[in-house]
């Protein structure tokens, strides 16, 4: 059994999986549009992703634009939690996750090792680990 992360976004998940491709060095996937879809999605929408897929050494998740009628809340009862070998490279990926984002926890060590948690400027919620 494999249980996976599947985020949502506003319009902005190409945007997204860009950023994050480049913080993790991970390739964006599968990538489906609404182009030839029959759903009823504005014209202005039908270049959104219906699906794709972040995938590279250590991630793999899944993501997609919700179409217009579909009510999107931003929630904070789920996290992208990541676990990193050095606290150098744990640092800078906090640091580049949360740019324009809020910090929730400053990445600093704690009782388990280091550890920091954030918003990330599309929403999504994240927590850094590093236990060296």
């Amino acid at each position: 059994m494999r249980i996976q992360a599947y985020l949502t976004f506003d319009g902005n998940c190409q945007e997204a999986l860009n950023f994050y491709s480049e913080i993790f060095n991970a390739d964006v996937t599968n990538r489906i549009t609404y182009e030839d879809k029959k759903i009823d999605v504005p014209l202005s929408f039908r270049n959104k992703l219906q699906h794709a897929e972040l995938k590279g050494k250590g991630i793999h998740f899944m993501a997609y634009d919700a179409s217009p009628d579909t009510p999107l809340t931003q929630g904070s009862n789920m996290h992208m939690s990541v676990d990193i070998a050095t606290k150098e490279e744990a640092e800078d990926i906090f640091n580049d996750l949360c740019k324009r984002g809020t910090i929730h926890h400053q990445f600093k060590e704690r009782e388990w090792g280091y550890f920091g948690r954030c918003t990330d400027k599309y929403g999504i919620n994240w927590m850094v680990n590093c236990n060296c």
